[in-house]
């Protein structure tokens, strides 16, 4: 994966979910919010990469024992091993949590070959240990259950849909402290350049409102002078 360039992925390290949100909303695109995921190690930092997806069955008794991950071959596991430095994994569990999408040891190869994070709708398990590495991981809640309980790991790189945002592999997902979201990758260029601007623009926002200003003819630009100030604003503060 290599559409993703250096520069728009440091400039939406900057940029918060929901600004990310609003401009894909005024681009008509409503359901790119991968809904009741939480990062496990908030302190990660930002998360943001090229999706690399796995999905998710239905587990069927006979194909799902133990002894199924002694092949090299095993979806999970060929995964974790070929998921491209800088990619994000995503999964499919179907929104569900009762049995693990994948444990520390498997979060903790994605870390060390340098994947920048990893995404369930379903649970992790070994969430205390994974709480302390510093990859940022997302999923549902905590679940101790074997992935085979439930979960029948069946393709790899294809569409899928988790927590009912549809991700297609190459799309850029960006993941903050509020959550994650999907940036179609033909738009991650412009979406990047258009919310480092409305970033700053909030920031001056912020200011001005805990100054006592009202946000009216504020926020909305409305007024004439909200637009001489945040001149001013960016200026005195090389933004």
């Amino acid at each position: 994966m290599t559409g993703l360039k250096p520069e728009t992925r440091e400039k939406l390290k900057t940029v918060a979910t929901p600004t990310l949100m609003t401009a894909l909303y005024k681009r008509g695109l409503r359901n790119q919010w991968i809904q009741d995921v939480h990062r496990i190690n908030r302190d990660a930092g930002p998360m943001v990469g090229e999706a690399f997806t796995l999905r998710y069955m239905p587990a069927r008794e006979d194909l799902n024992q133990l002894t199924v991950f002694r092949d090299r071959e095993h979806p999970q596991r060929k995964a974790v091993e070929i998921c491209p430095p800088g990619a994000v994994l995503v999964m499919d569990s179907r929104k569900d949590p009762r049995a693990a999408s994948a444990g520390s040891i498997l979060i903790s190869r994605l870390m060390v070959r340098g994947v920048a994070g990893v995404v369930t709708d379903g649970g992790f398990r070994d969430t205390p240990e994974i709480e302390r590495l510093g990859i940022p991981a997302y999923h549902n809640r905590p679940s101790a259950p074997t992935n085979l309980t439930l979960h029948q790991a069946i393709d790899i790189n294809v569409p899928i849909g988790c927590g009912d945002a549809p991700v297609f592999p190459g799309d850029v997902i960006v993941g903050d402290a509020e959550g994650v979201v999907v940036i179609p990758a033909h738009l991650a260029d412009e979406i990047a350049d258009e919310t480092v601007e409305m970033t700053a623009f909030e920031d001056f926002v912020t200011e001005e409102v805990l100054n006592g200003r009202s946000i009216l003819g504020l926020y909305p630009a409305t007024d004439e002078q909200t637009n001489i100030d945040f001149a001013a604003w960016r200026k005195a503060n090389r933004r």
